[in-house]
């Protein structure tokens, strides 16, 4: 199994893919050995992948040059080749299957299940998966109002940030007594560092096409959209693919299974809006719009798509689905806590081990998913907070690493589960310069609709600027809380309504650092451009010239062999110089 996702695609993974198959067709072992382009292991940090069955051993950041002795070694001889097996993956002089290792085993695949298990591309391997097993049963043995009351009683509750009830939600659909309903799949994944949809999508497309497919039954729907962002090439590529094999195989279409029930589904490029991934908004852009929200009631599930009832379930709610059904509503409700049911799929990323995708049971812990799945902070330093939520979220610190992960936590720690960004933070990061960050992105993205947001997301990021070139007040901060709740209280839509949970979060939990950029006119982490400059410490320097040669503005001079120096003056702080520095002789102060 080779990994197909982007973050391995990019690591040129198609180019293992190739030298297996050439390989294996040089020994003549092609009825032996097979090679299968899969989605995302989720273990992005150590890409490309490969895992060799039956085994399951685990090579990783694989070059084309291993793979001779790959193919030679273990596929004809069976002996693993060590240079490339995965280190956790070792124990007490053995190598272990890659599931027993501390990033997979408290994992519970649901959402992602047959992503790394199965070649996407071909509908067959998800068919013997069970694939659409589920929606033959729904379509063939259940009413419509069956299917709803198993999606309520799961406790499936949106995965793209509101969490809501999903199966209320079809209800209210359903009531509806209209010819003519939709299914939307909201794939808009808008979130800085978030990519679950997309590596759903590129790894397992069938599974939500099963589900909307489901949905249409269950709510008396005949036509579906997906809505992905355009940014997703592979995601796209494969989804498209994916539906013409389900209408070729009658899992589609005008008579689906021969049952005479009628669903299909078109898919809409989306032009990278963040606020698409608020549902009013999305409708507009698949009926020809500019992407702005409007005021709930009436809800889409009354009146969405062309003013027809409508529902809309992001790419990870949808994948749930046919599981539930085949293993029922009980099943899924045992896994997670009262109010939170099922898994969650968070992409890791930030200052921690394992960057990557996991897919976690509700109600683990923040230090179990930091510390034992991401396997902690890197380089020896000290955690410092973790986002969660994306530019919704808030910044959470070590008081909560043994909170719980669910709905109902997050948001009363000033944070929220969010579509499931989870960004790691070091004792380097400034947590100021953080919450700027964040609100400078959502600022870019308001659609610009309502005055609360437009202006005054402009006016916090201003004060915030103002902060971290060390000119700000103590009276700012007042101002910026104040400004913070009328944004939230004012906004139209939840964009707005979240814009400035990563100012307040930061201001309740570090307020110390707004206090030391504003009266001390100091960054304690030393980041931020305005409070800190560059020197080369005389005794350090070594005079190797690779400071002066790497630095893009000319700014440092000197003789080799003898101490350098840094000109103030046509520095542009870019820090290359503190980066290159083999003896630590570049000094931020």
């Amino acid at each position: 199994m080779v990994c197909g996702g982007t973050g391995c695609t990019s690591s040129d993974s198609n180019a293992i893919v190739d030298a297996l198959n050439k390989e294996i067709a040089n020994l003549s072992i092609q009825n032996k050995a097979e090679v299968v382009r899969t989605g995302c292991f989720g273990l992005c940090e150590l890409g490309p992948v490969v895992i060799v069955y039956p085994e399951g051993i685990f090579y990783s950041r694989v070059e084309v040059k291993d793979i001779p002795e790959i193919v030679e070694q273990h596929l004809l001889y069976g002996t693993p080749f060590e240079k490339r097996i995965y280190e956790q993956t070792r124990k007490d002089g053995e190598i272990l299957n890659f599931e027993e290792t501390d990033f997979y085993k408290k994992q519970v695949r649901i959402a992602l299940r047959n992503c790394g298990t199965i070649d996407p591309e071909v509908i067959d391997e998800y068919i013997a998966s069970d694939g659409y097993t589920a929606l033959g049963k729904v379509i063939m043995t259940m009413t419509p109002e069956q299917v709803v009351d198993t999606v309520k009683r799961s406790g499936l509750r949106g995965r793209g940030g509101g969490g809501f009830n999903t199966g209320l939600k079809w209800e209210f659909a359903a009531r509806q007594e209209k010819q003519q309903k939709y299914v939307i799949c909201n794939a808009d994944e808008g979130d800085p560092g978030a990519f679950m949809d997309r590596s759903i999508l590129e790894g397992n497309p069938h599974a939500v096409i099963e589900a909307m497919a489901i949905a249409g039954y269950a709510i008396g729907a005949n036509q579906g959209f997906v809505y992905v962002r355009a940014e997703y090439p592979i995601a796209v590529q494969r989804l498209m693919k994916a539906l013409d094999q389900a209408r070729k195989y009658e899992l589609l279409g005008d008579n689906v299974m021969g049952t005479g029930f009628k669903f299909d589904i078109d898919v809409r490029l989306g032009a990278g809006a963040f606020v698409c991934g608020e549902e009013t908004a999305l409708i507009h852009s698949i009926e020809g719009f500019r992407g702005m929200p409007t005021p709930k009631p009436p809800f889409p599930a009354v009146q969405g798509l062309w003013n027809e009832p409508t529902i809309i379930n992001n790419v990870e709610t949808l994948a749930n689905i046919p599981q539930i059904v085949l293993n029922g509503a009980e099943w899924y409700a045992s896994i997670g806590t009262e109010k939170s049911k099922g898994t969650k799929v968070f992409a890791l990323g930030g200052k921690v081990v394992n960057t990557g995708l996991v897919e976690v049971p509700m109600g683990i812990t923040l230090r179990e998913v930091i510390f034992e799945i991401g396997g902690g902070i890197p380089n020896g330093k000290k955690f410092k907070a973790v986002q969660t939520g994306g530019p919704s979220g808030g910044c959470l610190t070590e008081e909560h690493l043994d909170c719980t992960i669910d709905f109902d936590t997050l948001t009363s720690l000033g944070s929220m589960m969010g579509s499931g960004g989870m960004i790691i933070m070091d004792e380097d990061t400034c947590m100021v310069d953080v919450a700027r960050f964040y609100l400078d992105f959502t600022r870019d993205e308001s659609c610009g609709k309502c005055t609360p947001c437009r202006i005054g997301t402009k006016r916090l990021l201003e004060l915030l600027d103002k902060i971290t070139e060390g000119k700000g007040t103590l009276e700012d901060l007042d101002k910026m809380e104040s400004l913070s709740l009328q944004i939230k209280n004012s906004s139209l839509c939840a964009l707005g309504q979240t814009a400035p949970n990563p100012v307040l979060s930061t201001i309740k939990y570090f307020r110390d650092e707004y206090v030391a950029h504003i009266t001390e006119q100091q960054c304690p982490a030393g980041v931020c451009k305005s409070l800190i400059s560059y020197e080369i410490d005389a005794q350090l320097c070594k005079g190797c010239s690779l400071c002066a040669r790497k630095c893009p503005s000319d700014a440092i001079s000197g003789k080799p062999k003898e101490p350098y120096v840094i000109e103030k003056a046509s520095c542009i702080k870019c820090g290359v110089c503190f980066d290159v520095c083999k003896f630590k002789a570049v000094m931020i102060v």
